[in-house]
């Protein structure tokens, strides 16, 4: 738990921070004093009304007293001082505000920062899902603590330390009495401060993991809907929101018990106090008289009050401190590997040579796992080096080593002689050019994309990149050109599209070492033999390291060195390891084996979308339409509840009853002892007290059945938010507006805020009506003239309190959208931190999430002065009113129409009653955000799907015949791009389909179109004749099968990846085996330490590209669907693996429907339709025999391959 002087001034502020709240601190002092000045007035004119009273009593004048004049004098003081309160409150508001806005900017950059520039293996050990929670949640958490809310606590505070100041100077005796109890108060704060913290700390952490669940279930929504895994998701979702629930309604017990605890030891204090100043005036009349009785009172019990009243901005500052202790040990975690430091040597030149120098290495995650066991290889400059091997022997590792993502366990690697743990890791990285397998894009235009690669590139620059990656050519056909938005991981391109603009993005660089990871593994025949020119026109003269299965890519490297059980069993060229006859002779063999069989067809897979108009960097921050929700609503998401409701409304409306109350108690001895003075009777005293403190101490459970239904709320409307977002269709996720970080931090934020309106803050703002309305009743009572002019006046404050809720609503609107924004930039960088560490492009990810929030950052400090003075005069209402009425009063007293004592009751309600409005002004803020957020929770909940994932519609009948009849479709996102235009094909039940053709052509839109990804716009797709609109949506999946390109995992254990296949029951062990055998990856798990227990880290980054595909094969093969639909599902797979699953393949397609879309030969030739597909639409069908007779489409991509 971080320290309070850490939390608001010595952690990260600066020193005009420091200046800015010292200032504050003076002014909330400052400000808290003015009650108690008050007081003193109250207690000298009280003495006044007992003289004007015994003077009234005996029909005698006293000479020179005239109470309009005395009543007029005091009514100056109380202006006076509320003059004072408005300013000392505008400047205490508005410096912590302003300090605040400062130190939470810093903080989140700091954290943002320190994440960017952590070390993988700190990735590979945490949960990347957790920290967007913690950059809004939590940062959110730490502001309201170091904000107003902790000035403002200490202006309460202060107002108990100056009342127990005047309660010394005006009566020692009475107030030591009052304070022997002050022990009890003291430790029932600290005690409860302290649970708080603890408390807030594990309801954070729980819900930072289920921020973790949602980040990783909606980054693979495209996984999770085909498999019908929404009701398991929710499951995992709400088990971390239940804990949530129970930590806070934990918090919110200890809380008001605490506060009740405070409450009762308050009133029974005063109980003995009242007792013992009675006596007081009777035994010590010289020194004690019924207004210095009444100013030691009301000091001390207004002291008090406002302790009490400060506790849940306490409860702020405590919650700060527990979600600051995460927060802070990361943006304190010393990096092993930080590509921020400025240390490391920089040389001039830089020449290529590399050399892996027995070299061993584990993962960190996965320390019993020994990946490299001696890994000796060698690279001179300029030369090309090709490493095969089967899937998981660790070549993928060995880049990233050379990369610096980690550093071996033994062993050196160096550069031009030097150990590259000497360098600078930010300029070793600039100088490797890397494509991947699985290319990252960014959500921005493919212009920027290509720029990642380096900073100050001309156009000229990136048009050539593009020409020489074979992608200048498609990029020239969209509408938007290099301007065209990729969206989010580049989905809105096919995969060969990412895979050209990655080569362009390594080729702008200029690198003098080249990293090709498959990087031509996803192009089409044509594009692939024209971008490997490309590539082997740019390794000239650089140092190139290629991975590979293709015997087209790496028999023209210089050396060959086959990998086998984490090291080097041979190396040489081509023609030399084909003499030795040893590991790669037996993979090209087979491979070549294969070929000979039949002519290879190669396809280009795309992912349907091509790109958005709008653009995906910046959202607007304005214009957002958001429905009115009344608050009525949002109680009835509490309808469960209404007991504890119900019975805290009650507890809550006596609670604040009290204090009105008591203004007639005060009034009548007041009354009584200016005509009995010192013979009260004091049993009746006690009387009075002790049913209040019993009262207290009932309704002191107020504050738990709110705070309980509070808790209960708020995770509800975080399922039901989460449940909303599954239920909509795929298109609704390709809108800008919808990014997933957007959607993150909305989940994150809205149901936490909308409690700024409901729990603890109903509660209070009942008790704050009861307040108001007891007192407006008492004052009717006991004078009505003098009740009119304070009913007059109410709608002067209600309209501060609403000015101040209104800016705030506002405001907080504007926040949110721009942390949406902020939340997107951040959660792609992190889930992308690979990619943006290669391309070294944290400081550009830094820049941009900095930019994003400097505009609610400069409002905030436009709108902190604003804040300060509606505070004010909110707080300074109560001040003017109170002179007002005592100069009323006087006139009323001076003609007869009343009494003082009645005057007296009435503005000691009015005082409780507008005192307490104040107060709860001060809330306004939370209930601002609680409004939008509110609004923008129930648009979500109320919006209806396009395709309803959850609809119980539909007919259950589907035996596997597919047909598109004249299909015609454009996304959603891209209404002038027409990517199907008339696609006629069937597959009969049995049957094997296969699509063939190139770049964008349409092929996984048709796939994703039978998943209900999204609905033609005209024709129809047909299961058995019936329209898949027609079916039960969730059946319909359930009854295909999928395996794409690019496999999605989720961060649990192998088994439970495999048992994910069929989320409608319990898959056994037995049955997750028998599918990892027939995807050829059983063997490589039972040689695993935890073997199917084994986790796979987030999105299966502890496993190999061709060991995530075999378990993405096992998962679908484990559902025994009706319908196998196999999108490049062998791609990632090395020629040996590629040959076993293929056949595992083959013989899972026996019985089935099975649609493909492949390059390989193996996978196309035996099918028993081959579909070519151009331009949106069959151009031609057959099989693979009848297609090459004809000699069109089909046939000139066979050619194009098997030139190659």
């Amino acid at each position: 738990m971080v320290g309070i002087l850490k939390l608001v001034s010595f952690g990260y502020a600066d020193w005009l921070d420091i200046i800015l709240m010292m200032i504050g601190l003076i002014a909330a002092v400052a400000n808290g004093t003015g009650l108690p000045l008050i007081i003193v007035v109250i207690g000298e004119m009280t003495n006044r009304f007992v003289t004007i009273g015994q003077a009234v009593n005996l029909s005698s004048a006293i000479p020179g007293l005239d109470i309009e004049a005395e009543m007029t004098r005091f009514a100056y003081y109380y202006a006076g001082i509320g003059f004072a309160v408005v300013i000392l409150s505008t400047i205490q508001v508005w410096t912590f505000l302003t300090s605040a806005a400062r130190q939470t900017a810093r903080i989140r950059q700091k954290f943002f920062f320190a994440v960017l520039h952590q070390e993988m293996a700190w990735y590979d050990t945490s949960q990347t899902g957790t920290l967007n929670t913690r950059l809004t949640d939590d940062i959110n958490t730490i502001h309201e603590g170091i904000g107003d809310k902790f000035c403002i606590f200490v202006q309460f505070f202060a107002t108990f330390l100056t009342g127990i100041v005047i309660g010394f100077v005006y009566g020692w005796k009475l107030t030591l009495v009052i304070l022997s109890v002050s022990t009890l108060l003291t430790a029932a704060a600290a005690v409860g401060s302290i649970f708080m913290a603890s408390f807030t700390t594990k309801e954070l952490t729980a819900y930072a993991r289920a921020g973790a669940v949602a980040e990783e279930i909606l980054t693979a929504i495209r996984t999770v809907v085909p498999f019908n895994g929404q009701m398991k998701a929710l499951a995992k979702y709400d088990v971390n929101l239940e804990n949530a629930r129970k930590v806070g309604v934990k918090k919110s017990i200890t809380s008001y018990t605490s506060l009740g605890f405070t409450e009762f030891i308050s009133f029974g204090a005063f109980a003995l106090a009242f007792w013992y100043g009675t006596k007081l005036t009777v035994e010590e009349r010289e020194n004690y008289d019924l207004g210095c009785v009444l100013i030691v009172l009301f000091s001390l019990l207004r002291g008090a009050f406002f302790l009490g009243q400060g506790y849940p901005y306490l409860e702020s500052v405590a919650n700060a401190r527990g979600a600051a202790y995460e927060v802070y040990k990361v943006i304190s975690k010393h990096r092993l590997l930080d590509s921020s430091a400025k240390e490391g040597y920089r040389p001039d030149k830089l020449k290529g040579d590399i050399e892996f120098k027995n070299i061993h290495f584990c993962y960190p995650s996965r320390p019993d796992v020994k990946i490299l066991k001696g890994l000796n290889l060698k690279v001179q400059s300029g030369k090309t080096i090709a490493l095969v091997g089967s899937s998981g022997c660790g070549k993928s590792t060995a880049i990233q080593l050379l990369q610096r993502f980690y550093d071996p366990v033994q062993g050196e690697i160096t550069l031009d002689g030097r150990d590259i743990r000497t360098l600078n890791i930010k300029w070793l990285r600039e100088h490797i050019g890397l494509v991947s397998q699985e290319p990252i894009l960014f959500a921005t235009t493919i212009a920027e994309n290509i720029c990642c690669g380096r900073e100050g590139i001309t156009d000229y620059e990136i048009e050539k990149a593009a020409k020489e990656a074979n992608a200048f050519d498609f990029i020239s056909r969209l509408p938007d050109k290099f301007n065209t938005m990729v969206g989010e991981r580049g989905a809105q391109l096919s995969g060969g599209q990412k895979q050209r603009i990655a080569i362009a993005r390594a080729l702008a660089r200029n690198p003098r070492i080249l990293l090709l990871d498959e990087a031509t593994s996803a192009l089409d025949t044509q594009s692939e033999s024209i971008v490997q020119a490309a590539l082997d026109k740019a390794r000239t003269g650089r140092t190139t390291i290629v991975i590979a299965h293709r015997l087209s890519t790496i028999r023209t490297a210089d050396i060959i060195a086959g990998f086998h059980n984490g090291g080097v069993v041979e190396q040489g060229t081509h023609n030399e390891l084909m003499t030795q006859k040893g590991v790669y002779s037996s993979l090209v063999m087979q491979q070549v084996m294969r070929c000979d069989r039949a002519l290879l067809t190669k396809c280009f897979r795309c992912t349907g979308h091509l790109s958005t108009p709008e653009n995906y960097l910046y959202i607007s921050l304005t214009g957002e339409n958001l429905p009115a929700v009344p608050y009525s609503r949002i109680l009835a998401l509490n309808k469960p509840e209404w007991l504890h409701i119900f019975f805290g409304v009650i507890a809550a409306a006596f609670s604040g009853g009290i204090y009105p109350a008591f203004s007639v108690l005060y009034g009548k001895i007041i009354g009584v002892s200016s005509e009995l003075y010192g013979k009260l009777t004091n049993q009746a005293q006690m009387q009075n007290f002790k049913s209040c403190l019993t009262l207290q101490l009932v309704v002191s459970n107020d504050g738990f059945m709110f705070g309980n239904s509070g808790e209960v709320l708020t995770k509800r409307l975080r399922s039901l938010s989460f449940k909303a977002l599954l239920q909509q269709e795929i298109g609704w996720y390709d809108d800008p507006k919808n990014a997933i970080g957007v959607l993150l931090t909305r989940l994150a934020t809205d149901a936490s805020q909308v409690k700024g309106a409901t729990g603890s803050r109903l509660g209070l703002f009942t008790k704050t009506a009861s307040t108001l309305l007891t007192a407006i009743i008492i004052a009717f009572v006991y004078d009505w003239r003098l009740t009119l002019l304070i009913v007059a006046c109410v709608p002067f404050i209600i309209a501060a309190s609403a000015i101040r809720l209104s800016s705030v609503a506002g405001q907080a609107s504007k926040d949110q959208k721009a942390l949406e924004e902020a939340g997107r930039i951040s959660m792609e960088a992190v889930e992308n931190i690979r990619t943006v560490a290669s391309l070294t492009s944290e400081d550009a990810f830094y820049e941009r999430y900095n930019t994003s929030l400097n505009g609610p950052y400069r409002d905030s400090l436009t709108k902190a002065p604003l804040y300060g003075l509606t505070y004010g005069i909110a707080q300074c209402a109560h001040y003017f009113l109170n002179a007002a009425i005592f100069r009323f009063g006087a006139w009323l007293i001076a003609n007869c129409y009343t009494n003082f004592e009645n005057v007296f009751i009435a503005f000691l309600s009015v005082l409780y009653g507008v005192i307490n409005v104040g107060q709860s002004s001060s809330l306004a803020p939370d209930f601002g955000k609680a409004k939008v957020s509110s609004q923008r929770i129930f648009q979500l909940l109320d919006r209806k799907p396009l395709i309803d994932s959850y609809s119980e519609e539909g007919t259950k009948l589907f035996d596997g015949n597919i047909e598109f009849r004249d299909i015609h479709f454009i996304y959603p996102t891209r209404p002038e791009a027409q990517v199907l235009q008339g696609l006629s094909v069937k597959v009969n039940k049995g049957q094997t389909l296969a699509l063939v053709g190139s770049s964008g052509c349409g092929k996984s839109t048709s796939i994703q179109l039978l998943e209900r990804f999204y609905d033609p716009m005209a024709g129809q797709v047909f299961a058995d004749g019936f329209d898949t609109k027609s079916l039960h949506l969730q059946w319909l999946r359930s009854k295909l099968g999928i395996v794409s390109q690019e496999p999605i995992l989720f961060d649990c254990s192998i088994a439970e990846n495999i048992q994910y296949g069929d989320n409608s029951r319990v898959v056994s062990q037995e049955e997750v085996e028998e599918a990892a055998k027939a995807a050829n990856i059983h063997t490589f798990i039972e040689n695993l330490p935890e073997k199917y227990t084994t986790r796979v880290g987030d999105k299966g980054a502890q496993l190999s590209g061709g060991q995530k595909q075999r378990i993405a094969i096992a998962r679908a093969l484990v559902r025994k669907p009706a319908v196998l639909l196999l999108d490049e599902a062998t791609s990632a797979l090395d020629t040996e693996s590629e040959k076993i699953v293929q056949k595992a393949l083959d013989d899972a397609r026996k019985g089935r429907t099975c649609i493909i879309i492949a390059h390989r030969l193996t996978t196309v030739q035996n099918a028993d339709v081959i579909a070519v597909i151009h331009n949106g639409k069959v151009v031609e069908q057959g099989t693979h025999s009848q297609l090459l007779a004809k000699e069109g489409h089909y046939y000139a991509l066979v050619n194009a391959q098997v030139s190659h």
